[in-house]
């Protein structure tokens, strides 16, 4: 049963993906079509056909490798300077090509590609010769679309289940768990191994249900005031009192240095003083509507793009626990591969199925947030890409009428193929590293 329902969560997870890609790639057929563009192609998936049927002036279809989608816009590239060339009997344009350089071979060969495909008719129908904010809107349709589903979920998560966090019982702490040896955070294990040392608060022989009146002779009130006492503390000498069965107690110890998350919502690790215990906690359940939903997804925005700031660092991070170097990081990024993993976890987990579902929402969620957050990152051949480049076109013009100077013209992205073919590969050995990572070295749901 546990096999079945872990399949079960991969296949949610996978077709959850595939919908959200479709609608990611509707949201540039649906405007283009609606400014006159001609749409030739809607694909899901990159590689070998699997499936096709047409529409119209439009092949709608399934490849075989369910890693993106993409629609094809006819007239993404300008012409050139140097003339589109003759058109021959069949209707099609010739571009002339270079051999003036390999950046320029490139861009020639992108631009002959593209315009050899253009018939007559569709002269008034091509992207490059859009209005500038008609442009923005075609490109900005796809990222914008994960940004809705990721609201409208968590709008429908928020509403219903509630964000639910642990917080630990009001008044002074009360342990509810006292770890017995100290295991790197990294590693996701509950077990100690003979090589881990044991706990400053083992060692100290706190035990589950005192209740901690002082540290280092500051009284305590509460679990936040005692959290940040120990942190503060580093390796240093701990004098700790506390209440076991109605009578004062004092224990001395040394807290340690371990790597830990910097607060319950911020997953960056950082070295802090480590005593090993826990407090007695229950969980608040906060519901809200689409303001507390949009209240929560600024938060989570403002981490997406910290994340998105590190990406290269921490897929570097994921190639050395690939190679054996370094324990891989918890909560480091993940591939649709380990993503497929952890709904497949979550699925299996012996949970109340409103929270299997909340979790896998969310789960979804999440990756679209980030999808819609990446697609918007200002360099070809990513969405905010071709974005930029219309408003550059919206500003020079701009600027020539304030000039009174000639109109430049459309800004010809064709230019910058080169950059788009280096950062097309770095996401493409990035996205590699991420899969062998998620199968090498998984990242797993925390047990115990």
């Amino acid at each position: 049963m546990t096999a079945l329902l872990y399949v079960l969560g991969v296949v949610l997870f996978v077709l959850a993906i595939l919908a959200s890609i479709g609608l990611h790639e509707l949201g540039h057929l649906v405007p283009a079509k609606a400014f006159g563009g001609k749409v030739t192609q809607y694909f899901i998936g990159f590689g070998p056909t699997v499936w096709s049927t047409r529409r119209g002036e439009t092949e709608i279809g399934l490849k075989a490798i369910p890693l993106g989608g993409y629609v094809k816009i006819v007239g993404m590239l300008p012409p050139g300077a140097d003339g589109l060339g003759e058109r021959q009997p069949d209707g099609s344009l010739k571009v002339r090509k270079s051999n003036t350089g390999l950046f320029t071979q490139i861009i020639s060969d992108a631009r002959a590609a593209e315009w050899e495909t253009i018939r007559p008719e569709d002269e008034d129908r091509l992207f490059y010769k859009m209005s500038w904010w008609k442009k923005v809107v075609v490109m900005a349709g796809g990222p914008t679309v994960n940004l809705l589903i990721a609201f409208v979920l968590f709008a429908i998560l928020f509403g219903s289940y509630g964000l639910r966090e642990l917080v630990a019982d009001e008044g002074r702490p009360v342990l509810d768990e006292v770890t017995t040896c100290v295991i790197p955070y990294a590693e996701q294990r509950t077990d100690c191994l003979p090589t881990d040392p044991a706990s400053p608060a083992k060692i100290a022989g706190l035990l589950p249900g005192d209740e901690i009146t002082s540290f280092n002779g500051v009284a305590i009130a509460d679990w936040a005031q005692l959290r940040r006492l120990v942190r503060a503390n580093e390796n240093g000498t701990a004098t700790i009192g506390y209440l076991r069965d109605g009578v004062e107690h004092t224990a001395t110890t040394n807290t340690t240095v371990e790597a830990r998350p910097t607060s319950e919502t911020d997953e960056t690790l950082v070295q802090v003083g480590f005593l090993g215990v826990s407090p007695t906690s229950h969980v608040q359940v906060t519901r809200g509507g689409p303001v507390f939903a949009l209240r929560q997804m600024g938060g989570m925005v403002v981490d997406s793009v910290e994340a998105l700031v590190k990406l290269p660092v921490r897929v570097w991070g994921v190639a050395q626990a690939i190679a054996g170097v370094k324990d891989r990081d918890p909560n480091g990024p993940v591939s649709i591969v380990g993503g497929g993993r952890i709904a497949g976890e979550t699925a299996s987990l012996d949970f109340p199925l409103g929270d299997k579902a909340a979790a896998l929402v969310s789960l979804v969620a999440g990756f679209n947030l980030f999808i819609g957050l990446f697609n918007f990152v200002p360099l070809l051949p990513l969405d905010g890409g071709h974005i930029a480049g219309a408003l550059w076109e919206a500003l020079r013009r701009l600027a020539a009428r304030l000039r009174r100077l000639p109109d430049p013209g459309y800004v010809d992205v064709a230019k910058l193929l080169p950059v788009a073919y280096v950062v097309g590969s770095a996401l493409l050995i990035m996205g590699v590293v991420l899969i062998v990572g998620d199968l090498v070295v998984p990242v797993h749901l925390p047990t115990g």
